[in-house]
């Protein structure tokens, strides 16, 4: 596995620091748990998981359901001895803004959980924060919700995620879009129009012109269009050197044929990110619109707990193929069940005061594998630093990860193949 540091590219990263507000909410119970008054004194936390089981990020939502169902399942264990439990109820948002907000209204109001993982797509997690759950007062950790808009969300600090930002990843893509293509070409850039693909791409070029590179042109296109034949052969206009092209896995049956048809576009230079990663594109979408395709993903792989993740997942064959951010959402189920007990009460307020303080330093690192001696720490007032499956995490004031890793992938012989060329941060 091959490792490098763009830390003098991320030095620059606009990503803003400030201060985490206290969170709003009731001041009883929000769960089945007990509420105590310090430190360890909960015994058992509901936890809402909303993931895409349908719609255009179908391919992520059943291995994000069964990684959550997999942190149930440690913590469970491990706290058998001291009665901590973790319940879940799980909800399909659909890859949609309006099905999202009614699936956290229903594990809020009709399921009383005190904290949610999910959702997973920005332009869903952006309306459920502002019109559900701030009002509920209920804590939210997003395992894929990348977008820089959700750093400054007006939030009352109570929203987290266990991937960085796209104010991250689009430097990153931006740096391996020239080591690929070399220093001053052009690029033609394409994005959903919405506030992940539109996001993504303009720190993308952001950072692509500081490097000296120029996009020439930008196609925003509406992926629930019948249609993106014409967006296509916007797209392709003007002979560049490559495309970098931000989509979901669900839309890119759609756009990529259209590409195809338009005989001037070649998937061996383009680029994109987390969105278009999975190990089902080549078959849904047809390898002629995925074969040589790169992009970039925050990743496990040269995390602290990664290798042992992917041995608890591969143990059952009945997990199936992993997927893109299921050690995040793994993640996102323990974080706030140790912010809990850490917080010895369900209220959601409480629960998210505690979330940066369990997720790192100081105190003592434990991953999942120790989750046991984690958990009789907190019981004793001590502090810990969960040191992730998908990541070190290190919630900062604003809900996002302090250090991450990314890594690059490709589309190669009709298969998904992640190069093993880690890309680390870590916030300055």
């Amino acid at each position: 596995m091959k490792r490098r540091a763009i830390a003098s590219l991320l030095a620059a990263s606009a990503l803003v620091v400030g201060g985490i507000a206290a969170g709003c909410g009731d001041d009883d119970d929000s769960g089945s748990g007990t509420s105590g008054g310090g430190g360890g004194d909960v015994s058992e936390v509901k936890l809402g998981v909303l993931v895409p089981l349908t719609g255009q990020l179908a391919d992520f939502g059943g291995p994000g359901s069964t990684a959550a169902n997999l942190a149930a399942e440690q913590v469970n264990t491990a706290g058998a001895d001291t009665g901590l439990k973790v319940t879940l109820v799980t909800e399909d948002t659909k890859t949609d803004p309006q099905a999202a907000q009614e699936a956290a209204t229903k594990v809020i109001e009709s399921d009383g959980v005190a904290a949610i993982a999910g959702p997973w797509a920005t332009p869903e997690l952006i309306p459920t924060v502002e019109n559900v759950t701030v009002d509920a007062g209920i804590p939210i950790v997003t395992p894929s919700a990348t977008g820089p808009d959700i750093t400054n969300l007006e939030d009352d600090g109570l929203v987290f995620r266990t991937p960085p930002s796209d104010a991250i990843q689009g430097q990153v893509l931006a740096q391996v879009v020239t080591d690929a293509l070399g220093e001053g070409k052009t690029v033609n850039t394409a994005s959903r129009n919405d506030s992940y693909g539109d996001a993504l791409v303009s720190e993308f070029t952001k950072a692509y012109e500081a490097l000296g590179g120029t996009v020439a042109k930008n196609v925003s296109y509406n992926p629930d269009a019948t249609s993106l034949n014409s967006e296509a052969q916007q797209i392709v206009a003007g002979d560049p050197d490559g495309w970098v092209i931000i989509d979901y896995t669900g839309t890119w049956p759609k756009l990529g044929p259209a590409l195809v048809r338009t005989g001037k576009w070649d998937p061996a230079k383009t680029f994109t990110g987390d969105g278009l990663r999975s190990s089902e594109l080549p078959k849904d979408a047809g390898q002629e619109t995925t074969n040589g395709i790169r992009g970039t993903v925050p990743t496990s792989l040269d995390a602290p707990a990664g290798a042992a993740f992917d041995a608890l997942w591969t143990s059952n064959p009945d997990n199936g193929p992993r997927q893109t951010y299921d050690a995040q959402n793994f993640d996102a189920v323990i974080l706030l069940a140790l912010a809990s007990l850490a917080a010895g009460s369900t209220d959601g307020t409480a629960i998210a005061e505690a979330l940066p303080a369990v997720s790192g330093p100081p105190g003592t690192k434990y991953t999942y594998e120790q989750l046991p001696d984690a958990i009789t720490a907190i019981q004793n007032g001590e502090d810990i630093d969960y040191e992730g499956a998908s990541g070190p995490i290190d919630l900062d004031e604003n809900g996002d990860p302090s250090a991450a890793n990314y890594s690059t992938w490709s589309y190669t012989g009709g298969k998904l193949v992640d190069t093993g060329d880690v890309i680390g941060f870590t916030k300055e």
